[in-house]
């Protein structure tokens, strides 16, 4: 519920000026009277006409409470009804010489309590409080007018004075709250912050994880692969179990040198100096060292891509030949890099034994990962006996145009 506004008369300065008003209003109201009219005043209209002056004065200075008891509409007509009933006595008992000084205060009190419209209710009422209460005793309608044509002015700059009061008020009060909004907002920003550093670290540290578990993943099964070979044939064919030893140590060279690349910020990618489809033909090739038939294929158009989107694609080749090496009792696996419109697609395809569901490792967790923050998506199917798909694709992902075929 929207509170109302409190009448000026709720200050000290407000009251001060009100009684002020209220005083100088009987002062002047009998020192304009003759000598006559004074001497004709019974005691008992001066009392009737200083108590209708002490009730206008109580009702406007502690016209909140009637305000705050009274439902809105009809508190605000009330007020001024009896106030401009009171003002019309105080003129009919006592004479009209101080009357516009009563009359004054209470066109300050409809600009802080009525709407624009309502106003003018009150400040035609006003002057027809003066103009009545000066024809009517006298039936000087002429003379009467002018005093309320004079009133009148007094009314409109009060009124004026009032207004700038107000809206003096209202922007103290508006520029509060917008201080006050603004303070908030710092709050909420320095939150926001702290939860955007939070975040961006998480991503990091995702990203760092990701980089790590797909390098060093990659080549310690593949190293597992060749040690496991050499074991097999060390005694009827030792050339070809050294042989096998020597890659398991190269290939141990190149993971350590990975490692290192991604624990130093991972600032070198493997796709930064070289077109996507040939990072894909290295670790087609490295697969294939383990005895796996692997076969790359690539179709469509080749373009160039963003690095964020060729580093994913090169992650998801590597994790799926890695889980076809580790896992899939393969004989043979086919890649396929297909460029399409709009789309570029990656598919991982082995022969193997296959599941009857995946279990979703860490693997294949950042895959998903990688495609999501590209808009892309990551899909298996598998079954027992009918092996493994892996599908990873990623919409738009062109930055350059298209790649001119290497001769």
């Amino acid at each position: 519920m929207k509170s109302r506004p409190k009448l000026p008369a709720s200050d000290r300065q407000g009251r001060l000026l009100l009684v002020f008003m209220v005083i100088a209003g009987f002062i002047v109201t009998f020192y304009t009277m003759s000598s006559q009219e004074r001497s004709s005043l019974t005691i008992q209209e001066m009392v009737l006409g200083i108590s209708f002056g002490v009730i206008y004065l109580l009702l406007a200075l502690y016209s909140q409470v009637l305000f705050d008891r009274v439902p809105a509409g009809w508190a605000e007509a009330l007020f001024f009804f009896v106030e401009c009933s009171l003002v019309l006595g105080i003129g009919f008992v006592l004479g009209t010489g101080g009357i516009w000084l009563f009359v004054v205060p209470l066109s300050a009190f409809a600009v802080e309590t009525l709407a624009p419209r309502r106003r003018w209710l009150v400040y035609g009422a006003l002057f027809a409080i003066v103009v009545l209460s000066n024809g009517l005793p006298s039936g000087n309608w002429i003379n009467a007018l002018i005093n309320g044509l004079t009133a009148g002015t007094a009314i409109f700059f009060v009124a004026v004075f009032a207004q700038l009061r107000l809206n003096e008020q209202q922007a103290r009060e508006h520029v509060e709250q917008l201080m006050l909004e603004l303070e908030k907002a710092n709050v909420q920003l320095a939150a926001y912050a702290t939860q955007a550093e939070e975040l961006a670290m998480t991503q990091e540290r995702n990203r760092l994880a990701r980089e790590i578990h797909d390098n060093l993943g990659h080549y310690l099964t593949i190293v597992n692969v060749q040690i496991e070979a050499a074991k097999v044939v060390m005694d009827s064919d030792p050339g070809r179990a050294l042989d096998a030893m020597n890659k398991a140590q190269e290939l141990t060279k190149k993971g350590l040198t990975r490692v290192r690349e991604s624990v130093a910020a991972l600032r070198e990618s493997p796709v930064s100096s070289r077109p996507l489809g040939e990072a894909i033909a290295s670790l087609v090739k490295e697969a294939q060292s383990t005895g796996i038939v692997t076969e790359f294929q690539v179709t469509g158009e080749p373009q160039s891509l963003e690095n964020k989107v060729a580093l994913a694609l090169y992650r998801a080749a590597q994790e799926g030949l890695t889980n076809v090496c580790r896992h899939a009792r393969a004989s043979r696996v086919d890649v396929l890099l297909d460029f399409q419109p709009g789309e570029v697609r990656l598919e991982i395809r082995d022969n193997g034994v296959g599941a009857a569901e995946t279990t979703g490792g860490f693997g294949l967790l950042g895959i998903r990962e990688r495609m999501q923050l590209l808009g892309g998506r990551a899909e298996i199917s598998t079954g027992v006996g009918k092996g493994f798909c892996l599908t990873a694709s990623v919409p738009m992902p062109y930055a350059d145009g298209p790649v001119q075929p290497e001769e």
